[in-house]
C-alpha cells in the first residue's frame, strides 16, 4: 500500500474526507519528495511518459475535456485511489484544468457542485478554474 500524500506538501488539497491529491503545473519541475503513484494529465497532447501509472484526459487549455465521460470515469478513479494511494492532477500551468478537476474531485467527495470552485480556491489555489465554462463544467458535476 502506498502512502498519501503530507498534508503541508505543496499543491496539496485536503478533500473533506481526508483525502489528499496533489495539484501541480507540468510547466514546473517535479517537486521534492515522493513520487506519485497515480498521476491524472490534463493536456492536449499525449503528456511525457513517467516512472508511474497515469491517465491521460485530452482537455485543451482553457477548454473542457473532450470526453466528458472518460473524465467523469478517470477523475472517479482518481478519487478512489487517493484514499490509500498518492495521486496527483496535473495540466500546463496548475490552475485551470487542474483547478477544475479538484473541484470535481470536491464533488464527489461530497462538497456541493455549486461551492466546489470556492472551496478549490480556498485550500489549493486563489485562482484555481479560469474560465466561465470550466466554472459552469463544476456546478454541473455529479458526485
Amino acid at each position: 500500500m502506498s502512502e498519501t500524500w503530507l498534508p503541508s506538501a505543496p499543491g496539496t488539497l485536503r478533500l473533506p474526507s481526508g483525502r489528499l491529491v496533489r495539484g501541480r503545473a507540468l510547466r514546473h519541475p517535479l517537486p521534492a519528495g515522493p513520487a506519485p503513484a497515480f498521476g491524472v494529465y490534463l493536456l492536449g497532447r499525449q503528456p511525457p511518459d513517467v516512472p508511474w501509472e497515469t491517465r491521460w484526459l485530452r482537455w485543451p487549455d482553457f477548454r473542457l475535456p473532450s470526453d466528458r465521460a472518460e473524465a467523469r470515469r478517470v477523475l472517479g478513479e482518481a478519487w478512489e485511489r487517493a484514499v490509500k494511494e498518492r495521486v496527483e492532477i496535473a495540466c500546463g500551468g496548475g490552475r485551470g484544468r487542474t483547478g477544475t478537476a479538484l473541484a470535481a474531485l470536491a464533488v464527489l467527495d461530497g462538497v456541493p457542485a455549486e461551492e466546489a470552485v470556492e472551496f478549490v480556491r480556498r485550500h489549493y489555489d486563489r485562482h484555481a478554474v479560469e474560465t466561465p465554462w470550466q466554472r459552469r463544467y463544476v456546478s454541473r458535476f455529479s458526485g
